[in-house]
């Protein structure tokens, strides 16, 4: 399969190229540290930032793209289904 831009550095700004679905956990951090985080079903989301600070994000509706680096989703306090984390 052709790929035109193999040859280009990624960075944070360039579209993803994994995926997994996940399911929170309060215990478990993720094997990835996400790019960002898509919301399937409407909810709250509970998370640990790369950088340690907790935090919920209220109130999404499904289908919602977060561009955000996350350690761990929390099964305490998430309410929203069909996570996927891309990296």
């Amino acid at each position: 399969m052709t790929d035109s831009f193999r040859s280009h550095t990624r960075s944070l700004t360039s579209p993803p190229e994994h995926a997994r679905a996940i399911l929170p956990s309060d215990v478990g951090d993720l094997p990835q540290v996400t790019r960002a985080l898509y919301v399937g079903g409407d909810g709250d989301l509970a998370v640990v930032m790369r950088g340690g600070e907790e935090v919920t994000f209220a109130g999404l509706s499904g289908g919602t793209l977060l561009p955000i680096r996350v350690s761990r989703v929390l099964a305490t306090g998430t309410t929203a289904t069909g996570i996927v984390g891309l990296w």
